[in-house]
């Protein structure tokens, strides 16, 4: 018996609910810059309680994705539901419900940090004891207590970071959208910062999503999605991504990198591609392989190197080149 068209078969029905249930929903969303296509059917979901990174090189569409998770944008095509609500309906309510953190700074450098929090509560509604508690309560989370009256000019780079993501906080946001929450900041500051995201998604049960062209950054997420040129190329925790790779990652430079490809194909199993002018293949005990390459090829090849799959190594794989910022 047929199913009428009409009616959903159980796998659709049971992929609707999935997707109907998920915290954050995007759905063939698509937006243009003219002749450009900025965001080129992207979809992906994201349950409660997680921290998903949008990772890709420069106009891979994060900034155009961004812009309209945050509703300064509307889609084109396509639709994003974020805690149940739509940005182009509900606006106001999903700003209610989200907290951002933009790339460039949003701090008055001429306030301090407690004038800069209580500058954003009032403009959340928030006033009196109730604004005051939060502004200590979010002071004391980041460590800026001792700062509170201290002219934003003056703080570090790291503190500035900090302040504004308190000032994100005020409002006690469901979901918090950061872009390139780390740029220009040092290692160490970095790795603090990342600390205190990991303990809101664990403490508070804050949904995060973030922007990044960083790979080590990325690794910190519970799902990633990495896109290129507008499209989603692969998507999933960054431990089952790099899986995928299926082996050990060799990288040969020679003075005829595809000269060499070939040969090496008609020897052996396997991948093998030229990325970037090295030939690269991929193989489970690599480093007994590399001794037959060096015995087979030594006057072909000038240069080897082995490691473990990266996420580099992911979207050298799923777009055929490497990760230029």
């Amino acid at each position: 018996m047929l199913t009428p068209a009409s009616q959903p078969t159980e796998p659709e029905s049971k992929a609707k609910a999935a997707a109907s249930a998920a915290f954050v929903d995007v759905r063939d969303l698509a937006f243009r810059y003219g002749d450009r296509k900025a965001l080129d059917g992207i979809s992906f979901s994201l349950d409660r309680r997680r921290i998903l990174g949008l990772l890709g090189p420069n106009g891979s569409g994060k900034t155009t994705l961004f812009r309209i998770l945050c509703t300064l944008l509307q889609p084109q095509a396509g639709q994003v539901r974020l805690a149940g609500l739509d940005p182009e309906r509900d606006p106001a309510g999903v700003r209610r419900r989200m907290g951002v953190v933009f790339q460039t700074n949003s701090l008055d450098q001429e306030l301090t940090v407690a004038e800069n929090l209580v500058c954003q509560g009032r403009l959340h509604g928030l006033k009196g004891l109730r604004l005051k508690g939060r502004i200590d309560e979010l002071l004391e989370r980041f460590d800026l207590g001792g700062r509170r009256n201290s002219r934003v000019r003056s703080l570090s780079g790291g503190m500035r970071r900090r302040t504004e993501l308190a000032k994100g906080l005020l409002h006690h946001p469901q979901i918090l959208l950061l872009d390139e929450p780390t740029a220009g900041l040092d290692p160490h500051i970095r790795q603090e910062f990342w600390e205190h995201l990991t303990d809101l998604r664990d403490s508070a049960g804050i949904t995060i999503l973030f922007t990044t062209h960083l790979m080590d950054e990325a690794e910190v997420c519970d799902r990633l999605v990495i896109l290129d040129q507008g499209r989603v190329v692969t998507e999933g925790s960054p431990a089952k991504l790099k899986e995928r790779i299926g082996g050990d990652v060799i990288v040969m430079h020679s003075p005829d990198p595809n000269a060499l490809k070939a040969r090496i194909q008609g020897r052996y199993q396997g991948a093998v591609s030229v990325v970037n002018g090295a030939v690269r293949m991929e193989q489970h005990r690599g480093h007994e392989l590399i001794r037959d390459l060096m015995e087979e090829f030594s006057g072909e090849i000038q240069a080897i190197s082995l490691g473990k799959p990266t996420l580099e190594d992911v979207f050298i794989r799923e777009t055929g080149r490497e990760f230029q910022v």
